[in-house]
């Protein structure tokens, strides 16, 4: 029952995040030539300058579907599940519903055309999907080499941002990257400030087989400490395990799996060095 109405409450917040960034980009940012970055930005862009029978819907799916299947082999099926989910529905909602265009005035566009559309993915993230592969590409690649999931992130719009200068014009890119910075913090307001990682900490009643699937399944890191209940003194183990939070969902639901009353609290971290962060292979 309760995981039941979990999986309708995602897809709930999926769908609200669809129809929120379908508004935001018909609206405001279609009509001005504004983009946004990562594979949506991308698709908007190829939009612009590829023949009309190339429709954006087309290259929202097309070019997700390698981070989709990447998902599934980094993150987990449910995750990319959810995923597909949310991008075959955007693609859905941009073909067969009409949004009015708001404001032609190019700062508003901008603005708002960010507000939506990072209302939008940020909803989706809470949905335990996303929006956009680039966040995927970019969790997996900074578990290879030094770079942060930001640092990715931020490289790829560079150069998504350069070539909207070269193709569309200066001022419709620079325009893009202030789309860009709102859609970002209105992500962060959305999913109340995760970051890129996200400490999990975890009181159960079945501490083992929580431990074991954080370490066994799932073959993150986890840190055990002894602990007392304030209420009655009964010894207790507090797990707590490092994630992004793109793993968040995942985590919550395989701990409800094993125990539905555990008590567990996440927080935002700023900033982390050494340890066992980076998922370790599992054999």
């Amino acid at each position: 029952m309760v995981l039941g109405m979990k999986f309708t409450r995602q897809y709930i917040s999926i769908a609200l995040g669809v129809v929120s960034a379908a508004f935001g980009m018909e609206s405001f940012l279609l009509p001005n030539s504004f983009i946004d970055g990562g594979i949506t930005g991308i698709s908007l862009l190829l939009d612009k300058i590829t023949p009309p029978f190339w429709s954006l819907q087309f290259f929202l799916v097309i070019l997700n579907i390698p981070f989709i299947i990447l998902a599934l082999r980094q993150i987990g099926k449910g995750f990319a599940l959810r995923t597909l989910f949310a991008i075959l529905a955007l693609a859905l909602v941009l073909t067969f519903i009409d949004f009015p265009l708001v404001t032609k005035d190019k700062l508003l566009a901008s603005v708002f055309g960010g507000f939506f559309l990072g209302a939008g993915i940020g909803l989706a993230i809470r949905g335990g999907g996303v929006l956009d592969g680039t966040e995927v590409f970019a969790v997996y690649v900074s578990r290879n080499i030094s770079l942060s999931v930001s640092d990715v992130i931020m490289l790829i719009n560079v150069v998504i941002f350069l070539v909207a200068a070269m193709i569309l014009s200066v001022e419709s890119a620079l325009y893009s990257i202030l789309t860009y910075l709102i859609a970002s913090k209105t992500i962060d307001f959305i999913i109340n400030g995760i970051e890129e990682y996200t400490e999990v900490t975890i009181i159960t009643a079945s501490p083992v087989e929580v431990r074991n699937m954080i370490t066994e399944k799932l073959g993150w890191g986890v840190t055990i400490y002894s602990g007392k209940s304030g209420y009655n003194l009964k010894e207790l183990e507090i797990l707590s395990t490092i994630i992004t939070r793109l793993e968040i969902a995942k985590l919550k639901s395989e701990v409800s799996s094993i125990d539905v009353e555990a008590f567990i609290i996440t927080q935002s971290i700023k900033d982390i060095r050494g340890g066992m962060v980076k998922k370790r292979p599992l054999h």
